[in-house]
C-alpha cells in the first residue's frame, strides 16, 4: 500500500514512516526538504498521487497563538483538499489528549485540526495520544533563567515509538473515527521528571519550583479519562536509555 505521511521525520511522524515500512509499505515522507509546504499546499498533489491513505502528523514548534492557529487551519485544510482530490480513502491524524479540557493557545489549534479532519470528504481517524517522554525537556527548554518554574500537572508520558506504531496500526486498518485515547504506562508528575531529567544530565540544573496551571492542566485535564491501549517504555526506562550515564 502507497502511504503518505505528513511530519514523516517528526518526533512520532519518523517511527510511523519506520514501522510502514518494515511491514512492506510504500512510504511517502512529506516534508519541506521533500518538497512538500503544508502551509501553501505545495508539492501535496504530486506527493499524494496515488496514495491510499494518509498520516498527518505534523506539528509546529511555536508556542505563540496567531502562528500556531495560522499553521494548524492552513495545514488541515490543504492536506484535507488534496487527500479528497488524491482519492485517499483514510486519513488518520495524531491529536493530543485533553485538548477539549486545557486552555491553551496549542491546544486550540489541535482542536480546529481536528474539526477540518472530521468536515472533510475523506473518511478519518484521529488518534489522540498523551505527551511524550520529551515533555519535561521541553518545557523546561521554555522556561528562561535561573528558576524553572515547572507547572503542576499529573501526565501520562508514553513513548513517541509508541505512538508511531500505532499510527502505523491505524492507518493500514479502517477508519473509525475518534480512536482510544493512547497513554504511557503510569502515571507521572511533571515536576517530578523535570528533576529526574536534571539530575540525569538531560538538562540544564536548576532549582525546579512547582506552579499551579490556570486552565485545567494542574487538575489532571492531560490524563485520559477513559480504556485504551498504553504504551510499555515508562519514564524511567526512556531516562536511563536515553541519558544512561546517570541512574534514572
Amino acid at each position: 500500500m502507497k502511504i503518505a505521511v505528513a511530519g514523516g521525520t517528526g518526533q512520532a511522524g519518523r517511527y510511523a514512516v519506520e514501522a510502514l515500512r518494515a511491514r512492506g509499505h510504500d512510504v511517502v515522507v512529506m516534508s519541506r526538504g521533500a518538497g512538500v509546504d503544508l502551509v501553501t499546499g505545495a508539492g501535496l498533489d504530486a506527493a499524494l498521487a496515488g496514495a491510499e491513505a494518509l498520516v498527518d502528523a505534523s506539528n509546529v514548534t511555536s508556542a505563540r497563538r496567531k502562528t500556531v492557529a495560522a499553521f494548524f487551519d492552513a495545514a488541515g485544510r490543504h492536506l484535507a483538499d488534496a487527500a479528497a482530490r488524491a482519492g485517499v480513502r483514510h486519513l488518520v491524524a495524531l491529536s493530543i489528549v485533553g485538548i477539549d479540557r486545557v486552555k491553551n493557545p496549542y491546544y486550540a489549534g489541535k482542536l480546529h485540526q481536528e474539526e477540518i479532519v472530521r468536515r472533510g470528504a475523506v473518511p478519518w481517524t484521529i488518534l489522540r495520544a498523551t505527551q511524550f517522554h520529551e515533555f519535561a525537556g521541553q518545557t523546561l527548554a521554555q522556561l528562561p533563567g535561573p528558576l524553572a518554574l515547572m507547572p503542576k500537572a499529573p501526565v501520562q508520558p508514553v513513548a513517541a515509538r509508541d505512538v508511531g506504531e500505532a499510527l502505523a496500526d491505524l492507518v493500514t486498518g479502517e477508519p473509525q473515527g475518534m480512536a482510544p485515547e493512547l497513554a504511557g504506562p503510569q502515571v507521572e508528575s511533571l515536576v517530578d521528571m523535570a528533576r529526574r531529567l536534571m539530575a540525569a544530565g538531560g538538562a540544564r540544573k536548576r532549582p525546579v519550583l512547582p506552579v499551579h496551571m490556570p486552565g485545567g492542566m494542574s487538575s489532571g485535564g492531560l490524563l485520559p479519562t477513559g480504556p485504551g491501549p498504553r504504551g510499555t517504555l515508562s519514564f524511567a526506562a526512556w531516562l536511563a536509555e536515553h541519558h544512561p550515564a546517570t541512574p534514572a
